[in-house]
């Protein structure tokens, strides 16, 4: 299974890669990750690739990757390139509008802000199974919205054909979070998990 995990700067998008990459350690697992992430600590385009079970280059070839998980609609929409027709995207409903579009905004260069109907509206036009889990609402529920990005590795974990059964996940859930989060970040990750069955 080739992921693209992908969201803006200080989202824990490379946490996502690293609990899946420690899932399949514990499960003797080949997988690469390769991270690319330019101005993430400014509101920046963050993505990580990886490849579960095959691939030499952990960098996702374009239109082959079978699952964007994006923690901002718009960087799902960014990089739907990489997925292959009729992948999976699961995005979290929250948008974040990057400072240069609000720049733009209160220059007078663009008149209204996109909206994230635009968004998913251009990503279902591109063929995807599209599924949409308010992660910021869950993780609150979860008691902190920092683990919006666990909420939505949960919610990975329970797509047909995601090669990881769910204990295991949890565990490396454990092995992967701050001990002072742990109870909220295993309860993120039910959350997220049972979301997305129950969307399936």
């Amino acid at each position: 299974m080739n992921v693209i995990y992908c969201g803006v700067g200080g989202q824990g998008i490379v946490l996502m890669s690293n609990i899946v990459g420690e899932a399949c350690a514990r499960k003797g697992i080949h997988v690469v990750s390769g991270e690319l992430h330019g101005l993430s600590q400014r509101s920046g385009s963050v993505i990580v690739h990886q490849r579960i079970g095959e691939g030499i280059s952990p960098l996702i070839p374009y239109g082959e990757a079978d699952v964007i998980l994006a923690l901002e609609p718009m960087e799902a929409l960014r990089y739907i390139y990489f997925l292959k027709p009729g992948g999976t995207v699961i995005t979290n409903t929250r948008l974040i509008h990057h400072p240069y579009e609000t720049e733009g905004f209160v220059k007078g260069r663009i008149d209204k802000y996109v909206t994230y109907d635009e968004i998913v509206g251009r990503i279902r036009e591109s063929g995807a199974e599209l599924y949409e889990i308010d992660a910021l609402k869950l993780a609150e529920e979860a008691g902190t919205a920092l683990a919006q990005n666990v909420v939505l590795v949960g919610a990975l974990s329970a797509l047909p054909g995601f090669p990881i059964d769910r204990e295991t996940m949890l565990e490396a859930v454990k092995a992967s979070v701050p001990e002072k989060a742990l109870e909220e970040n295993i309860k993120a990750f039910e959350l997220g998990y049972e979301a997305m069955k129950a969307l399936l």
